[in-house]
């Protein structure tokens, strides 16, 4: 009741508040004020389940994102995302979606909920982000849904474990926000020292970590250490430039509260042609994973709780501009171990400033018992408008 109740409230709320954002621009204010802005998405897919067993299925996904930032006065401001979804399509009827749509949000608010259901349609709505930032002098505390972004890595980030993401997910700029406090301390031009406390139900689950970071002769550098849920975590990041291309690393040591502790590290080589291609290498050894696949923890990677199940991956990347309006874009994820491998292409055509019509496929490739051998080929298209 209490996430259905917010979710109205802000729909409401960004309802009443454009007019007087609308308004406020026209006029020239710029604080305090606020902005409303966002888009509509509709991704058509054509695959097969995976879950309890293989169902053919196309899923239509249509969702309303708005934006609503400014300052509600000197030294606040406020981030509000309100998503309003409804999914369409055969995949309704698939075993996988009944064991998906009933699983529990990882965040401490649970601020999702389904307001309509029905044979043909699944209507649901949530908070994406949802965080008030207090400014005085050199810090900054934000509280609620946000996105806290530690570490370097484009494929995978040891650091990043208040955010995971996977690497093969189709949504690649769709991150999931976690429920904090997040304090920080500038100390300079190019550092800051930063602190959070995500809170869980349990307080077990609850994570505690600090970030200082720096910067020495054009390298920029991380130092994390705290509890994650229920490991202890410290790590390092490095970013700088050698001549023209930009390389990266992360190295974390990890101690769970049950078995031995391990190593999670990501080397990173970014590469930029001026005739607009770009380029990007990752290698990734995942000290948690199994080297054997009859150890794999499937259970853990389809319920969201890990990344990978293997130990040592390779990333590529290849983007290209073939006209001012058509981008060509590569991913590539292999399994250096078992050899099974993801390889997503997909071209993306300005149709007008603010609207964008992709196609692309993720393709997956395995022997029985690997890790990218599990899953189905993706075919889609996604159309979306900028606001």
């Amino acid at each position: 009741m209490f996430e259905r109740t917010a979710c109205l409230a802000l729909a409401a709320t960004l309802a009443l508040l454009a007019p007087a954002a609308a308004g406020a621009e026209q006029a020239g204010e710029v604080r305090p004020g606020f902005k409303l802005s966002g888009y509509y998405k509709n991704i058509l897919a054509r695959s097969e389940t995976v879950l309890p067993a293989k169902e053919r299925y196309t899923a239509d996904l249509n969702r309303l994102r708005l934006e609503l930032k400014g300052n509600l006065a000197d030294g606040a401001a406020l981030d509000l995302q309100y998503d309003n979804e409804i999914l369409l399509g055969s995949y309704l009827h698939t075993a996988q979606f009944g064991l998906q749509k009933d699983q529990p949000s990882p965040q401490y608010w649970n601020l999702e909920s389904n307001y309509s259901e029905a044979g043909s349609y699944y209507a649901r709505h949530r908070l994406y982000r949802a965080s008030v930032t207090l400014a005085s002098g050199d810090t900054d505390v934000r509280i609620g849904r946000q996105r806290i972004a530690w570490g370097t890595g484009r494929f995978w980030s040891p650091l990043d474990m208040l955010n995971p993401f996977s690497p093969i997910q189709l949504e690649r700029e769709e991150r999931l926000g976690v429920d904090a406090v997040l304090v920080e301390r500038k100390l300079g031009a190019l550092s800051r020292l930063g602190a959070v406390y995500a809170p869980q139900h349990a307080s077990r689950d609850s994570s505690a970590a600090a970030q200082w970071h720096g910067n020495r002769s054009g390298v920029d550098f991380s130092l994390v250490g705290g509890k994650f849920r229920r490991d202890h975590m410290v790590g390092i990041d490095l970013a700088g430039q050698i001549g023209s291309a930009g390389v990266r690393g992360e190295l974390t040591s990890t101690r769970p509260e049950t078995g031995a502790s391990y190593r999670r590290a990501v080397a990173g080589l970014d590469y930029a042609f001026p005739n607009t291609l770009n380029l990007t290498a990752e290698l990734y050894y995942n000290g948690g994973g199994a080297s054997d696949r009859q150890a794999y923890d499937f259970a853990s990677l389809f319920a969201g709780r890990i990344q990978n199940v293997g130990r040592r991956y390779v990333g590529l990347f290849a983007g290209y501009e073939i006209t001012p309006l058509l981008k060509w874009n590569n991913y590539f994820v292999g399994n250096l171990a078992d050899h099974s491998s993801y390889f997503s292409p997909s071209l993306t055509y300005s149709m007008k400033t603010s609207l964008d019509w992709t196609v692309g496929v993720q393709l997956f490739r395995g022997s029985n018992g690997s890790e990218y051998g599990r899953f189905n080929d993706v075919y889609y298209t996604q159309l979306q408008w900028f606001f």
